[in-house]
């Protein structure tokens, strides 16, 4: 029998999903199949709407070769695993003449603990472990979560957070799940045959598909011990969040209650000189800290650095003597000594990373209106780490619907430590940059209005011509608008002004679920949702709910971000511009992702109003427009109302 070819394997996969094939699909698809053949790497953009999950999984199913894909969402991983795979290896058997096996893979603390569930959490105060069940009210929020928890153990076959439903608080999972630093080890576990993290591993090891996210992908790159099976081809969903990710994962953070924490659960398990100089160590970092004022720290001050010092050889001793000592009187030692030992382990590891004070690291003090004041440090770039742990022994294929920035890849390639577009090295990973558009036609459904009689946003102070131009918008459009703000506070302030002024409902981030308020915002075409960072990226509103997305500002990082003006002044040493490499790339990446908010559908129809006249008058304002949709552009007030009033008046009539 002859090997199938690629547009069958597609032809068949579409079908079995439901979907339409696509142009752009098919050529995605070719240029995947080509860079795995040839081991080699691609950026692929591929707008909304153009099946991009098959556009990789088609061609990395028909290699053979195991393929890990990593996600940046929940909702990403989910619709993979229970609906794209299982329709797609279905489709694909009879033609292979094989049956690829999937898996879904995430970090330890995603799945329950059945140690945990049944012998107790590490107490802070007293020896050994105690009931968490008992100690909660049955009768309390947390107290009926655990009660359910351990129901489901009994029946759930991965323990998968994400598959308890209804889903429980942070606090209530904490009492049930481990991180990889506390677990006591499958061998050493008395529950270690059953363990659903390790049982999910044993399937990651055995299948031909690994679904993980991002964390996990930075998690194997960073901490050098494997996490991930061997894998021949890496394929980075929505890549544009790739960096962000691993940057958090890179970044480390003290805090006194963290300390604290550490000291109490130290103090039983280590003689007495040890307890009391990791005590005396954490009073003299908490003195430090009450006078913490947030910002970058050139250089770690004195104070601070003698703190750490005291800090990092406390840790030490306590970390040698929790290895030496074994106490039968505590119940469970094994489980509480973990428990320790991770927490001193991590308070060693940052101190110890601030104090050797790399040049490759930012510091800098935050303070929270809840959790009082911490010492952050993170990488000034991470662009070497991901050349090198990255594209090396493995074809990497990223792509997303916003990778291509001011007309090409290398923006984008550049913060991943590649070289521009077809340089030729020994030592340099090739790549290729695809853009196979989108099925929509931006020009027809979409205009780009920007306010340019408005004043300049300045970083304080009310905006009452903006919220007069917002207030115009959202009437003619009827509703109908997901507004999309730079800062909470700004969010608030206009949710606020509009509700006191239209007789439209307002939603507001924070003050419902996130799942909740997309649900409630898609179910009344005259609501209107306003909010902050995860909705320039979280929403999949199409048809006429969505006809207007507000940007109050271009989205520049904060100026006293320490870590973003680091990687700005950085740049600038090395010759570049740090304003275009930092700040302009960061704003294009959340605009263009905004702006995808609008047309996620081949009959939707609307406007997107950017309420910042630098967009128009900036000297990188073309950059930034060259990065968003090809809609229709205009900078007439007077056209985006009347365009608004007749997509309004269109829904209107096409409902009733």
């Amino acid at each position: 029998m002859t090997k199938p070819s690629l547009p069958e394997l597609l032809h068949a996969a579409v079908t079995a999903v439901g979907g339409t094939e696509r142009p752009g699909q098919a050529a995605m698809a070719g240029a995947v199949a080509e860079a795995v053949d040839d081991q080699s790497h691609l950026l692929v953009q591929a707008g909304t709407g153009t099946g991009k999950s098959l556009g990789y999984l088609v061609p990395a199913l028909a290699h053979g070769e195991r393929v890990v894909v990593a996600t940046a969402t929940l909702a990403l991983q989910r619709q993979l695993v229970e609906r794209d795979l299982p329709r797609t290896v279905d489709a694909l058997h009879p033609l292979l003449r094989r049956r690829p096996q999937f898996a879904m893979l995430k970090g330890r603390s995603n799945y329950l603990c059945l140690h945990r569930l049944h012998e107790g959490v590490p107490q802070e105060e007293e020896e050994g472990l105690f009931d968490q069940f008992e100690a909660a009210a049955p009768s309390s929020k947390l107290g009926q979560d655990l009660l359910r928890m351990r129901d489901w153990a009994d029946e759930t076959e991965t323990g998968d957070r994400d598959d308890l439903t209804p889903g429980v608080s942070d606090r209530a999972w904490a009492q049930t799940s481990v991180t990889s630093r506390e677990c006591l080890g499958a061998t050493k576990c008395a529950y270690g045959a059953e363990c659903f993290a390790e049982q999910a591993r044993e399937r990651a090891k055995l299948a031909d598909v690994v679904v993980t996210n991002h964390a996990l992908l930075a998690i194997d790159a960073i901490e050098g011990a494997p996490v991930l099976p061997q894998h021949e081809v890496l394929i980075v969903d929505e890549a544009h969040e790739l960096v962000s990710r691993v940057t958090g994962v890179a970044t480390g953070e003290l805090t006194p209650g963290q300390v604290n924490r550490a000291v109490r659960r130290a103090a039983k398990l280590v003689n007495e000189k040890a307890a009391d100089a990791l005590q005396t160590a954490s009073e003299g970092f908490e003195r430090v800290m009450e006078l913490a004022l947030p910002g970058r720290l050139e250089e770690v001050p004195e104070d601070l650095g003698y703190a750490l010092m005291a800090l990092r050889d406390a840790a030490r001793t306590v970390i040698s003597a929790i290895g030496a000592t074994r106490d039968k009187s505590v119940q469970d030692e094994d489980a509480v000594r973990k428990q320790a030992l991770a927490s001193v382990e991590s308070i060693h590891a940052v101190a110890e990373r601030i104090t050797q004070g790399s040049e490759y690291d930012v510091v800098w003090y935050e303070r929270h209106d809840r959790f009082g004041a911490s010492v952050r440090v993170a990488p000034l770039s991470v662009s070497g780490l991901l050349r090198e742990k990255l594209f090396t022994e493995r074809s990497v294929v990223l792509t997303s619907a916003t990778l291509k920035l001011g007309g090409d890849f290398n923006g984008v390639g550049a913060s991943l430590g590649l070289a521009p577009e077809g340089t030729a090295g020994d030592d340099v990973p090739q790549w290729k940059g695809l853009d196979v558009g989108s099925p929509f036609d931006y020009p027809k459904q979409g205009i780009l209005y920007v306010a340019r009689h408005l004043a300049t946003p300045g970083r304080e102070g009310s905006r009452t011509d903006m919220l007069d131009e917002l207030a115009e918008l959202v009437e003619a459009a009827g509703g109908r608008t997901l507004g999309l703000f730079s800062s909470m506070r700004g969010a608030k302030a206009a949710a606020e002004e509009l509700r006191s002024r239209l007789d439209k409902p307002i939603l507001l981030q924070g003050e419902e679920t996130l799942g909740e308020l997309i649900k409630n915002f898609a179910a009344d075409p005259e609501t209107c949702l306003f909010g902050t960072l995860s909705l320039w990226q979280g929403v999949d509103v199409p048809g006429p709910s969505c006809q207007l997305v507000v940007m109050d500002r271009i989205p520049f990082p904060r100026p006293d971000d320490p870590l973003m003006s680091a990687r700005q002044k950085a740049v600038e040493e090395a010759g570049g511009n740090g304003f275009m490499a930092v700040a302009a790339t960061h704003a294009a990446l959340l605009m263009a992702q905004g702006a995808g908010r609008l047309v996620r559908a081949t009959g939707d129809k609307g406007v997107v109003a950017v309420l910042d006249p630098r967009l128009a008058n900036a000297r990188y304002g073309s950059y930034l427009r060259a990065s968003l949709p090809d809609f229709w552009y205009t900078t007439d007030r007077n056209q985006a109302r009347r365009s608004l009033a007749a997509i309004d008046a269109a829904a209107k009539a096409e409902q009733s």
